[in-house]
C-alpha cells in the first residue's frame, strides 16, 4: 500500500500556523477556563454582590480578575492543558453522538413534533452520558509511567472479561428490580 502524502491546503496552512504559535496549547485553553470559572463565580456569587444605586451587581472586577488567574495558572501546566484537550475534544464526540443519536429517534416522529426523551429514558440517556464522560476523564490522566486511570481500573479487574460481565449483569438485574417494585403513580392508580 502506497503512502500517500496529503496536499497542504490553504486551510491546512491556516491550521498549522495557529498551532505552531499556540493558539490551541495556550489561547483556547486559556479562554475555555477562563470563561467557565468567570460564570461560575458570577452565578454562585462567592466573592458577594455590590449595590449600585439601589440595585445589586455581581463583583465582575473581582471575578474577572480570579478567572484570569486561574486561568493562566492552568495554562502554565502542560498535563493539564493535555487533560482538558483530551477531555473537550472527546466531549464533543459524546454530544455528535448524543445529537446523532436524538436526529434518529427523530425520524419516528410525526413531521412538527418536537423529539424528547422523557421519563426513564431521560434518566437512562443521562446515566450513559455521565458514564462516558467519566471514562473520557479517567482516559485522560495519565501516571508517571504514561499509563491513563481508566487502564489502570482495567488492571483492578484482573483484566478479566468475566468480572466486567458479572458486574454489568448485576446492574442490569439492579435496575429490573428497581423498575418491577416501583410503586404506581397516583395517576395510574386512578386509571
Amino acid at each position: 500500500m502506497a503512502s500517500q502524502v496529503a496536499a497542504v491546503t490553504p486551510f491546512r496552512g491556516v491550521i498549522n500556523f495557529f498551532d505552531s504559535i499556540g493558539l490551541f496549547d495556550v489561547v483556547l485553553p486559556f479562554l475555555l477556563v477562563f470563561t467557565i470559572v468567570f460564570a461560575i463565580l458570577e452565578k454562585t456569587k462567592v466573592l458577594g454582590m455590590e449595590e449600585i444605586e439601589g440595585k445589586k451587581y455581581t463583583k465582575k472586577n473581582l471575578n474577572a480578575i480570579a478567572a484570569f488567574v486561574i486561568a493562566f495558572l492552568v495554562v502554565a501546566s502542560s498535563q493539564l492543558v493535555e487533560i482538558i484537550t483530551t477531555v473537550s475534544a472527546n466531549a464533543v464526540v459524546v454530544l455528535f453522538l448524543a445529537v446523532l443519536f436524538l436526529m434518529l429517534v427523530g425520524s419516528f416522529y410525526k413531521e412538527g413534533e418536537a423529539v424528547y426523551l422523557e421519563g426513564g429514558w431521560k434518566i437512562v440517556f443521562m446515566i450513559i452520558v455521565f458514564i462516558a464522560i467519566v471514562g473520557i476523564f479517567l482516559d485522560a490522566i495519565k501516571d508517571e509511567n504514561g499509563r491513563s486511570w481508566l487502564e489502570r481500573v482495567g488492571d483492578f479487574s484482573g483484566g478479566n472479561d468475566q468480572i466486567a460481565g458479572a458486574v454489568i449483569l448485576l446492574a442490569i438485574i439492579v435496575l429490573f428490580m428497581v423498575y418491577a417494585m416501583k410503586e404506581p403513580s397516583k395517576e395510574a392508580k386512578h386509571s
